[in-house]
């Protein structure tokens, strides 16, 4: 086994916030499934990380119990889960040295956000030496609201702005950015058969 499967803030906090009626990816729990089981049958490591922002009161306070993967993902004993609070999953983790205590050389990412955690956990990945492939349909967004955009408008507000970069923008721009860079470009049914 010299691969892992990484699975990067597929969390019940994003579930928690209004934008989530507009997630790119509604069926991410199945997707990343998909992956989770062929990297399981592969003998693959499977790492699951987790995005907490302590004593924050917000829907990635761990004390407020959304801390853990979305209902339908379940890690099996002797799988990983890290716990971050930086976007990538290296910076305030042990994930270097476990991934390098278990020989592996490759990874596979998928997760929430596309542009933010995967994306930046990809870029670090690869300047670490990694063979990175980034599973586009395995990971989701939500639409970005302009730099200039007030605060605290709601997503019908948000959505209405035609300044709002659509999901779908956010991932063509990932996909430009990271491939043949950072990482190798990949569906769940190329990766998969399925």
């Amino acid at each position: 086994m010299n691969r892992a499967l990484l699975v990067i803030d597929v969390q019940e906090s994003f579930r928690r916030l209004e934008n989530w009626a507009a997630v790119s990816n509604p069926d991410i729990v199945g997707q990343v499934n998909k992956l989770v089981a062929h990297a399981r049958d592969q003998g693959d490591l499977v790492v699951w990380i987790l995005h907490a922002e302590h004593g924050t009161g917000t829907v990635f306070d761990p004390a407020l119990g959304h801390v853990h993967p979305i209902d339908g993902l379940q890690p099996v004993e002797g799988e990983p889960v890290i716990t971050k609070t930086s976007h990538n999953a290296f910076t305030t983790t042990n994930l270097q040295q476990l991934l390098t205590r278990h020989g592996i050389r490759e990874l596979t990412v998928s997760g929430i956000r596309t542009e933010q955690c995967c994306e930046t956990t990809t870029r670090v990945a690869s300047d670490l030496g990694y063979d990175v492939t980034f599973v586009t349909d395995a990971t989701a967004t939500h639409p970005i609201e302009h730099r200039d955009a007030p605060p605290g408008r709601s997503l019908a507000e948000i959505l209405a702005d035609p300044r709002t970069l659509p999901t779908d923008e956010i991932t063509a721009r990932t996909e430009y950015a990271l491939s043949g860079r950072f990482a190798r470009i990949a569906t769940v049914k190329e990766l998969t058969g399925s």
